[in-house]
């Protein structure tokens, strides 16, 4: 159903981008014969959101992974480092939570543990919409940030790290096979958002599946029961995004641009001091702005990396011929 919506929302988008094309070019040439040059600048303007627009849905054309659709988890975790680390961890939580709201996805809160004296340790929240995955996929991999530190009276410049973990929720349609026997599950007191009830019981679900050594926890409800079955949830679906990932990596094989998301591979760097610049490691795209960044200003390297992952667009192809 959802395949069936988004496909009749992309017919309808160019056949109203063809109309408007014809009728503002119809429009411009009525404004040169009369001479009214007001209105033909109107119409350019007109013309260059058009082409905007286009971009925009041909970036969107490249979400065509086999589960680029469908709603995510984003799971951050403080590297070494102690506060400094799980501070920036908080700080790319709240990054991806801003992009979300602000393209209208819904947030859900999973799970966290909080920092010793300030950020997260981890967290875990769940991005529902159309395509929060084909999105926030590009996000994952270890981000650098470079600051004077706040937690430190001699005001001494810190590199941080945290790895960002992006995979897909899956739906009843996609078989995934585990063995009871390979699991083994853990009860634990849930820390931070979840009410007083949640944090004076052991209501919080870790499951383990011990071939992989994947692990998964939930802590959003006071049942132990639905936490068991939200966990089970997530655990089906990092095994698939783990399949995924594996056909990629080998489809990639040949390609110079492969990257390999864990610890070791860091895709971005953020530098609030001495000067601000954030630089995708990837694609090099660079914003002088640090702040709108972690505000959630991110499309644009989104929209490079999704680019850079499937070769040139057509416009760029286009463009880098002539």
């Amino acid at each position: 159903m959802r395949e069936r919506t988004t496909l009749a929302n992309q017919i309808e988008g160019v056949q109203r981008i063809e109309s408007e094309v014809e009728g503002t070019l119809e429009l411009v040439e009525l404004a040169e014969m009369e001479g009214d040059e007001s209105l033909v600048q109107d119409a350019v303007q007109t013309l260059r959101a058009i082409a905007e627009d286009v971009r925009k849905r041909e970036i969107e054309s490249l979400l065509s992974g086999e589960a680029d659709s469908n709603d995510c988890y984003v799971e951050v975790n403080a590297g070494a480092g102690g506060t400094e680390a799980q501070d920036w961890a908080e700080m790319l939580l709240r990054m991806y939570t801003r992009w979300a709201e602000q393209h209208g996805y819904k947030v859900t809160f999973i799970e966290g543990s909080e920092g010793e004296q300030a950020g997260i340790k981890s967290a875990t929240i769940q991005v529902s919409g159309a395509n929060a995955y084909g999105w926030l996929k590009t996000e994952a991999g270890v981000h650098r940030l470079v600051r004077i530190s706040p937690f430190d009276a001699a005001a001494r410049r810190q590199t941080s790290f945290a790895s960002v973990w992006v995979y897909p929720v899956v739906d009843d349609s996609i078989e995934i096979d585990i063995n009871d026997s390979d699991l083994r599950v853990d009860t634990f007191r849930a820390s931070g958002a979840g009410g007083q009830h949640v944090n004076k019981t052991d209501s919080a679900i870790r499951i383990t599946h011990i071939p992989t050594g994947i692990v998964v926890a939930c802590q959003t409800d006071r049942s132990q029961h639905r936490n068991r079955a939200k966990a089970m949830e997530m655990l089906r679906a990092r095994m698939y995004e783990a399949e995924l990932q594996k056909r990629e990596a080998a489809a990639a094989q040949t390609e110079a641009s492969k990257t390999d998301i864990g610890w070791g591979h860091q895709i971005r760097s953020y530098v609030l001091a001495p000067y601000q610049l954030v630089k995708d490691l990837r694609t090099g795209v660079e914003k002088g702005n640090p702040g709108a960044v972690l505000d959630g200003a991110l499309d644009d390297f989104m929209s490079a990396s999704l680019a850079q992952s499937v070769g040139a667009t057509r416009s760029e192809a286009s463009a880098s011929a002539q």
